[in-house]
């Protein structure tokens, strides 16, 4: 009997061959969605979900909006809201998974759409999926890198003694400096080789889960106070100062927290170009990402839960921290027992770190999202944007992203307000992206859908269609009013920044690109 192809002659097989054979694989697959392979193919099943879970990061959603679920619901909203929210965000996760499976591409979203859509919709599709996609993940860099300006003012408040005690607390000028550091940072750092960004990556998913591991035992154990479990698993906190009294509405609204959270997760999809197996190891990272951070979540809140309980003082604009819940929580658990509150402060440097990788990790998602999607042609100067240097990095993609995300947060110079209605786009835009080509499959693509290796086979239309509806209803909830009366202070911006976009990005489409953008085009020469 002859020899198979990577057999030795002891019957073992040779891993370098059956890489080759894999990564083969993966460049045919691209070249027959219409691509030529540019970027460099070195992503594990690991390092695609190192990347993906340092995007979705317990520590950087739950720490930075802890005082909204605490404000709307209190433990009972936080510690059931997570699940519910999770549950349902697999949902979406899985109908994403299917079809990236099918089409393995570093545009994910706005290539799927193209063609489920077909010949006749798919540019339009493809048009609309996009700039929702690549506008919401620049919103999401610009958020978790600001969130992260802001929780280093509040180390260096309570270092310097606290808000009563004389602390220095920067001004939003030192905040915005802050983030355009951060942001030179990771555009720096993204700047590198993929081997080292696969390598931070891993680092940057361990440190994520050591220090949910960490946090959630250290703080209640060291806390001298100690909420019950009955306070944990039943309170409903309806004292706010919204004006909302409603326990269902007051509910819905503590999911922000949640659902700000369990995003990010299309980074998978940006990566298979960079992934070997990419058509299962791109889905694997989707739903990977998603579970285990549902689970380290709930871990988290549970634990820092159990060192609360006068929940008034810790949103206080008064307190120690200026109102910033967890770090209040923090502070005050090592305070009181040890009568210093370094401890705190150094928890809240893990979550820092957490927060710094967060944000490296989307820098290199948006850049693979704006390099694919220059490279059919839909940004302006796309020339300009697809180029990869040497080291196969899409360079110029790179600093670009961090550009827009510096640009994104300058009006908070201005307007809290107008920055939060820049930075909804984040939640809302980003899964209105997920869902379009969800929706296109479960539809238009109903009949003609070709799955990959990873389907959900009878499931698919059922999955399909919960994930619609979710979010559907989160787009409406999160639209809704959050304080009473309603000024211009206090109106939910969000439907204007939402729908705002979306006048743009039809409106470029009617008076322009339907001349001219066609879809996904191929770079194969023919």
């Amino acid at each position: 009997m002859g020899l198979r192809i990577g057999e030795k002659r002891d019957g073992s097989c040779s891993y370098s061959l059956l890489e080759e054979r894999i990564d083969e694989g993966d460049d045919l697959r691209l070249k027959q969605l219409g691509y030529k392979p540019q970027l460099s193919r070195s992503l594990s099943a690991l390092s695609n979900f190192s990347v993906t879970f340092s995007i979705v990061s317990v520590l950087t959603g739950i720490t930075t909006l802890y005082g909204t679920g605490l404000e709307f619901g209190g433990p009972a909203t936080i510690v059931y809201g997570w699940p519910i929210a999770g549950l349902l965000t697999l949902i979406v996760g899985l109908s994403m998974a299917e079809i990236c499976s099918a089409y393995p591409t570093s545009g994910g979203l706005y290539f799927w759409a193209a063609k489920l859509c077909g010949d006749e919709w798919g540019p339009f599709a493809s048009w609309i999926t996009g700039w929702y996609n690549i506008v919401g993940q620049w919103a999401v860099t610009t958020s978790i890198d600001y969130s992260l300006a802001q929780l280093l003012q509040v180390i260096i408040l309570l270092s310097t003694g606290g808000k009563n005690g004389g602390g220095y607390l920067a001004s939003k000028y030192v905040v915005i400096a802050f983030h355009a550091g951060i942001l030179l940072i990771h555009a720096t750092i993204n700047s590198l080789s993929i081997s080292w960004l696969s390598f931070l990556g891993q680092i940057a998913a361990a440190w994520n889960m050591l220090g949910v591991f960490v946090l959630m035992i250290v703080i209640p154990t060291v806390a001298t106070e100690r909420a019950s479990a009955k306070f944990v698993f039943t309170h409903f906190n309806t004292e706010n100062d919204a004006g909302i009294t409603s326990k269902p509405y007051i509910f819905l609204i503590g999911l922000l927290m949640s659902q700000y959270t369990l995003s990010g997760y299309d980074a998978s999809a940006h990566m298979t170009e960079e992934t070997k197996n990419a058509d299962i190891n791109g889905p694997k990272g989707i739903i990977s990402s998603i579970g285990v951070s549902i689970i380290a979540g709930w871990g988290y809140i549970l634990g820092i839960t159990f060192a609360i309980k006068d929940i008034p003082a810790l949103l206080s604009a008064d307190n120690e921290a200026g109102g910033y819940a967890i770090a209040e929580v923090f502070y005050l658990a090592f305070k009181g027992r040890y009568g210093s509150g370094v401890g705190g402060i150094l928890c809240l440097g893990v979550v820092a770190i957490a927060i710094f990788f967060c944000g490296m990790s989307s820098v290199t998602s948006n850049s693979r999202m704006a390099y694919a999607f220059s490279r059919d042609g839909a940004m302006p100067f796309s020339s300009l944007w697809h180029k990869v240097n040497k080291q196969e990095v899409p360079i110029n993609a790179v600093w670009l992203s961090a550009f827009i995300s510096l640009c994104m947060a300058l009006p908070s110079l201005g307007s809290l307000v107008a920055f939060q209605a820049m930075v909804s786009i984040a939640t809302i835009g980003l899964y209105i992206a997920y869902a379009l080509p969800i929706f296109f499959r479960v539809t238009l693509a109903r009949k003609s859908f070709s799955p990959g290796p990873f389907n959900l086979g009878r499931y698919s239309l059922v999955i399909g269609w919960i994930a619609v509806l979710w979010v559907l209803t989160i787009t409406i909830l999160f639209s809704l009013p959050v304080s009473y009366p309603i000024t211009k202070d206090t109106l939910n911006y969000t439907p204007v920044a939402v729908g705002g976009l979306f006048v743009l990005v039809v409106a470029s489409w009617v008076f322009g690109a339907r001349r001219w953008f066609k879809g996904p085009v191929t770079n194969i020469d023919v």
